[in-house]
């Protein structure tokens, strides 16, 4: 790793390809056209190779991508790539223990924008979530919205590919705030913005609101604690490969809820559970569109896509979802 990392700092300095914008259609196209894409350096290592020496044809995959900005400012030392390939090293030895390999293409270092260095991921939330639908029904109607400059910075970090909507982005950055609203006394709610040490943008949340070549992002921006360090890329890609929330067993679904035990809580454990018991986390793992098998010719044989935008009540999870009932989150005497 510390090979790796050299190699990285070096890199940095050299000129990669430049690359196209990305985009949905015409008019993503025209915006897509105005952002300077980054001229990224591909970082060739026995790290990348050695931790991809266990990987098995016919095991369900995903594949996993990281993009480490050259230019952050000297302050920013909460992401090291060090930090960075061990989580991913960890990552690989949870889904590993749940059926699942991780492969990693590369990691890639380059010039980003400074103004896309921090970001407001979301716009501020409309309507808030009461106590007749839970936190899932609440985000199919309501889903979250990218905020303009997250998506320009976005479009200018993640390269054009066939794969995009299929590939999981690990992209590091200096801030990512995360806004919501939340009951504040009686009948009134507040905003509430959370700094994020990784954030998911996972599919039960934006729906169709998030473009799809962008839907495999996931953005890190602190891994400085122990438990970070260890849990942090798992427990996101959990988000983004399980599509639930932070929920387990008898854990309801929330913004932040911390406890021990499952991988999806704020938390210390590592359990990916299954069955009704275990809220289905395991299957809906092994369903996920991000996984694929490569076939015995090397081609990638990818799991069914979402059919309706990747809500948690997808029809692509058939019966393996859960009907909560909603929160009761106010005063009922309002």
């Amino acid at each position: 790793m510390n090979r790796l990392f050299a190699c990285l700092l070096v890199a940095a300095a050299v000129s990669g390809c430049a690359i196209g914008p990305v985009g949905n259609d015409e008019s993503d196209s025209t915006v897509a056209n105005s952002v300077k894409p980054v001229r990224w350096t591909t970082v060739e290592s026995m790290g990348v190779a050695a931790l991809n020496n266990d990987l098995t044809a016919g095991v369900p995959t995903m594949d996993l991508a990281v993009y480490f900005p050259s230019n952050v400012d000297p302050a920013f030392k909460k992401v090291t790539l060090d930090r960075l390939m061990g989580g991913i090293a960890a990552a690989k030895e949870i889904y590993r223990r749940a059926g699942v390999q991780i492969n990693l293409l590369w990691v890639k270092t380059g010039e980003v924008n400074p103004a896309h260095l921090a970001i407001q991921a979301n716009e501020v939330p409309g309507v808030p979530e009461t106590e007749y639908v839970n936190v899932y029904q609440h985000l199919k109607r309501h889903p979250a919205r990218p905020t303009a400059p997250a998506l320009d910075a976005f479009r200018s970090i993640v390269e054009p590919h066939k794969d995009n909507a299929r590939t999981i982005y690990l992209v590091v950055l200096e801030d990512v705030f995360f806004p919501f609203l939340t009951v504040s006394e009686g009948r009134n709610w507040t905003m509430k913005t959370v700094r994020t040490g990784g954030l998911s943008f996972a599919t039960y949340a934006y729906v169709n609101t998030l473009p799809a070549a962008f839907r495999g992002i996931i953005t890190i921006s602190n891994l400085t604690r122990p438990d970070r360090y260890r849990r942090t890329v798992a427990h996101e890609i959990g988000h983004k490969v399980m599509n639930v929330s932070h929920e387990y067993m008898t854990t309801s679904p929330g913004h932040e809820v911390y406890a021990d035990g499952g991988l999806m809580l704020y938390g210390k454990g590592e359990d990916i559970p299954s069955g009704a018991a275990g809220r289905w986390h395991l299957e809906r793992l092994h369903l996920s569109p991000f996984l694929y098998r490569r076939a015995a010719n090397g081609e990638k044989l990818w799991n069914v896509d979402y059919k309706e935008g990747g809500h948690y009540y997808d029809p692509l999870y058939g019966d393996k979802v859960v009907h909560f009932d909603g929160t009761q989150v106010i005063d009922p005497n309002w």
